[in-house]
């Protein structure tokens, strides 16, 4: 065996199982990454909900609000039209 084939082998042996190793790492982390952003999203998700009903919510007090206001308004008109 040349110098070259036995250099190209040493390294082989020194770097091959580094790579493997670092794929290994990356694949774990990239695991891990997955596993998080999968959780961050079903927080944002129910966040989502939460704000959604919670203006639903407000949105039906306010229409209230304004169904009151125009009822005062029509009997004040009407208390206002017979005081006169």
């Amino acid at each position: 065996m040349g110098v070259y084939e036995e250099v190209k082998q040493a390294l082989q042996d020194i770097v091959a199982p580094e790579l493997r190793a670092l794929q290994v790492e990356i694949k774990r982390l990239d695991e891990k990454i997955d596993s998080g952003i999968q959780r961050l999203d079903e927080k944002i998700d129910s966040k989502h909900n939460e704000l959604v009903s919670e203006i639903r919510r407000i949105d039906e007090k306010i229409d209230i609000a304004i169904q009151i206001r125009e009822r005062l308004a029509f009997l004040e008109a009407k208390v206002s039209a017979l005081t006169k």
